[in-house]
C-alpha cells in the first residue's frame, strides 16, 4: 500500500482584523524592488475603501481587479501570465488573493504557471505540475468553497472544467479574517456555505472515507448545521464559525473527494456556466437516491433561508448540449468511484444521468 504524502498550508492566521497585518506578513518575502507583490481582489470591491486602503502598495506592487460573474478560464489564467511577463522584468514577489473561490483559484493558478512552462490547460487533472509555484497568499472574503485550503484550483478549460491538483497548488500562507466577510449578500452566502455543506455530505458518505477525512469533515457538518439551523449565534459567531467549516469542509477533501453534486455541478458550469456553489445547490435539490440524509437536511436549510431555487435550467437544452454535460460530468472518475464505488460504470448511464439533468 502506497500512502499519499500531501502538503499543508504552511502558516495561517486567524482573527477579526488580522488582514491588517497583511503587510507585515509579506514584507519578508519581498524579493527587492523590481519584484512586486501582484494582488488579485474581487472587482466586488473596487471603490471600497473600507478594505483597499489596508493593501499597502510598494515600489511596483500591483492591484487587479478580477470580474467574477463567471469562473475563472485556463485562456484568463495564461492571459494574466502573459501579462506579468510582459509588464515586469522580475517574476512577482509573490502573488496574493482576496476574493472568493473564484480569485483564490486564479491566485493560485496565476503563481503555479508563472514557474511552469505552457498552457494551464496542460495541467488540469491532477500531479502534473513539475516546478514549485511562487509564493502566493490567500484571503477568503467568503466562506465555504474551502478554496484557501485545498490542493487544486478549479478551471473550464476548451474540453473540460477540471482542477489544477498538485503538491504545489496550496497557498504558502493563509489569513483567515472573518470580518472580511460581513457584506456578503444573502443568497451568495447560502450558495457558498452550500459547498461546504456538500463536501462534507459527499466526503462523509463516499468509499474512500477515512479517519483523516471524516473527523475533518463531521466537523464541517456540524458547524454547517449550527450556522444554517439554529437561532443561537450572533452575525459575528456565525461569521466566525462558517469561515472554519470552510477550511475543515476543505481539508476533509484532501484524503478522500467529493461525489456525484460536484461532478454534475462541473457540467452544468461548463456548459452553461452555473456558478460552482449555485450548480451544486441545484443539482444536490435531487440527489436523495445518492444522499437522502443530506438532501432532507439541505431542504430544510433551504426553507429556513427562504432560498429559492433555479427552475428549468436544462429545460430548453438540445441532446448535443446534454451530451456535452453528460461528458464533463463522467470525466470525473475518481468523484463517481468515491460516490458508488467501484464499479459506477454499472449503474451511472448516461440515460441516468440525463434523467437527472432534465429534473433540473
Amino acid at each position: 500500500m502506497s500512502y499519499k504524502n500531501f502538503p499543508m498550508v504552511s502558516r495561517v492566521m486567524f482573527g477579526r482584523g488580522s488582514f491588517n497585518q497583511l503587510d507585515e506578513i509579506i514584507s519578508a518575502k519581498r524579493k527587492g524592488r523590481e519584484t512586486p507583490f501582484i494582488y488579485y481582489v474581487d472587482d466586488v470591491f473596487k471603490g471600497n475603501h473600507w478594505l483597499t486602503s489596508r493593501i499597502s502598495l510598494s515600489y511596483k506592487d500591483k492591484i487587479i481587479y478580477v470580474p467574477t460573474a463567471e469562473e475563472p478560464k485556463t485562456s484568463q489564467i495564461d492571459e494574466y501570465v502573459e501579462d506579468l511577463i510582459l509588464e515586469f522584468s522580475e517574476r512577482p514577489s509573490g502573488i496574493i488573493g482576496i476574493g472568493g473561490g473564484i480569485v483564490l483559484d486564479i491566485a493560485k493558478a496565476v503563481s503555479l504557471m508563472l514557474t511552469n512552462p505552457g498552457e494551464s490547460k496542460d495541467y488540469q487533472g491532477w500531479d502534473l505540475v513539475k516546478n514549485p509555484a511562487i509564493y502566493h497568499v490567500g484571503i477568503p472574503t467568503i466562506s465555504g468553497t474551502g478554496a484557501e485550503v485545498s490542493r487544486t484550483t478549479i478551471l473550464t478549460g476548451p474540453e473540460r472544467k477540471l482542477g489544477i491538483n498538485s503538491d504545489y497548488t496550496p497557498f504558502d500562507q493563509v489569513i483567515l479574517d472573518p470580518e472580511l466577510t460581513k457584506d456578503v449578500p444573502k443568497d451568495q452566502w447560502f450558495y457558498t456555505g452550500m459547498d461546504c455543506f456538500v463536501h462534507c455530505v459527499e466526503s462523509l458518505n463516499g468509499s474512500y472515507l477515512n479517519a483523516f477525512s471524516q473527523s475533518y469533515g463531521e466537523k464541517a457538518f456540524q458547524i454547517c448545521k449550527e450556522v444554517f439551523l439554529s437561532d443561537n449565534l450572533n452575525a459575528e459567531e456565525a461569521q466566525d464559525k462558517l469561515m472554519m467549516a470552510s477550511w475543515h469542509g476543505g481539508m476533509s477533501i484532501a484524503y478522500s473527494q467529493v461525489g456525484v453534486a460536484h461532478a454534475m455541478s462541473y457540467g452544468l458550469g461548463f456548459l452553461l456556466g452555473i456558478k460552482h456553489g449555485l450548480g451544486n445547490c441545484i443539482v444536490f435539490d435531487h440527489l436523495e437516491e445518492f444522499y437522502p440524509d443530506g438532501v432532507k437536511l439541505f431542504k430544510e436549510m433551504k426553507q429556513k433561508h427562504n432560498i429559492e431555487l433555479p427552475k428549468g435550467v436544462c429545460a430548453n437544452l438540445e441532446d448535443e448540449e446534454f451530451d456535452i454535460m453528460i461528458d464533463v460530468a463522467l470525466s470525473l472518475e475518481p468523484l463517481w468511484e468515491n460516490a458508488v464505488g467501484k464499479n459506477w460504470k454499472e449503474t451511472i448511464t448516461r440515460k441516468k444521468l440525463k434523467a437527472l439533468y432534465l429534473k433540473m
